[in-house]
């Protein structure tokens, strides 16, 4: 009896474990005939030898991760949900090359981390921390150093903060039509007791047609503060941004306008030494960019811009940029950089010279290093 009855249970879990595999199986195929997925990891390691002069620190000199573009570790994921949709996301961390730390402290996917479905006729929405149409503006239109370097637009455009990226922001993408395209994003404030403060949308419309790009971007940051009954209202950012490419030039210009509380904020407040007027960030400022790109060689890069600040507040404390580089190609995904930029302050305006990753501790920096992306 016994022999008899354990011949009967293997053959019953015999049976069970075909009729698994031939689920899993089936699963596995259906999964593959009905929805295409794919995780793709890419990243970029950029370090360079920074000398910054003019502050009230003297000269500095050091070794900088995220020069020509912050360092970083990201993962990139479609799942093909048929019919032309899909499912999307991007987790992507920040980190510095010089001493292996975090980008910022205590956030591990702090640069972007989205989720959504895209479809090819309607568009794209997505959800999480993600750029500003703005900032996207920026450095893939108007800034022919891509905001990074010495020559970054961001030492005098008001590129900090949420103006760069947002958390709890849903935005939707068109598709592209015609050449026409366009973004808008909501950024929820979550201050409890008020559902205006902290908040942010913005907008922008692009068209691209052969060497041409122009494109427009606005953006709307509610300033006050729940807890503390504190109110400042919003500050404005507006940036018209074109690059046509000639061939031999690439031509960039950009017009910005900044109006309202930490419109156009100061990237740092202590590097000069005090003045008789003291240095402040712009509520009432106009911005200027004019800028080129040109091959030199085959693998070279010469990069230039002259960006003017106008500050229309009693102050009247203006600020040039002027910068130049070169960047030279030694493969598809390394390069080495020189870059040169300088800041002319006026009316104890405050501006530095920075790069991507830092702000700078004078009004002039030289940059030297090697660039690399996965």
């Amino acid at each position: 009896m016994s022999t008899a009855y354990t011949s009967i249970n293997f053959n019953r879990e015999s049976q069970v474990k075909k009729i698994t595999l031939a689920a899993l199986v089936f699963g596995a195929f259906g999964a593959t005939a009905h929805a295409q997925s794919s995780v793709t990891i890419y990243g970029m390691v950029d370090a360079g030898i920074v000398s910054e002069h003019g502050g009230k620190a003297g000269a500095v000199e050091k070794i900088t991760s995220g020069v020509g573009g912050q360092s970083r570790l990201g993962f990139k994921g479609v799942e093909d949900l048929g019919n032309g949709l899909s499912t999307i996301f991007v987790l992507e961390s920040g980190f510095k090359i010089d001493d292996g730390t975090q980008d910022t402290s205590g956030s591990l996917f702090n640069r972007q981390a989205l989720v959504g479905l895209s479809s090819k006729e309607l568009g794209t929405v997505t959800l999480g921390r993600q750029n500003t149409p703005w900032y996207n503006t920026l450095t893939s239109v108007a800034d022919p150093f891509g905001a990074n370097y010495a020559g970054s637009a961001k030492n005098l455009l008001p590129a900090g903060g949420s103006n760069t990226r947002t958390s709890n922001t849903l935005q939707y993408s068109t598709p592209v039509v015609s050449g026409f395209s366009g973004d808008a994003a909501y950024s929820a404030g979550e201050q409890a007791g008020d559902n205006k403060a902290g908040r942010q949308w913005g907008a922008d419309a692009q068209f691209k047609q052969g060497p041409l790009t122009v494109r427009a971007a606005y953006s709307v940051r509610n300033a006050d503060v729940a807890a503390t009954g504190v109110g400042h209202g919003n500050g404005k950012n507006t940036l018209i941004a074109a690059n046509y490419d000639f061939q031999v030039v690439k031509a960039f210009l950009a017009y910005g306008a900044d109006k309202g509380f930490n419109s156009a904020p100061l990237p740092t407040t202590a590097a000069f030494a005090p003045a008789a007027t003291a240095a402040v960030g712009s509520t009432d400022s106009r911005d200027l960019l004019v800028g080129a790109t040109a091959p030199i060689g085959v693998n070279g890069t010469l990069l230039a811009s002259y960006i003017k600040k106008d500050d229309r507040m009693t102050l009247n404390q203006d600020a040039d940029q002027y910068a130049i580089g070169y960047s030279y190609a030694l493969s598809k995904r390394t390069s080495a950089y020189v870059m040169y930029a300088h800041i002319r302050n006026k009316n104890g305006a405050g501006y530095t010279v920075g790069n991507n990753n830092e702000t700078g501790s004078g009004n002039t920096a030289y940059n030297v290093g090697l660039h690399h992306v996965f």
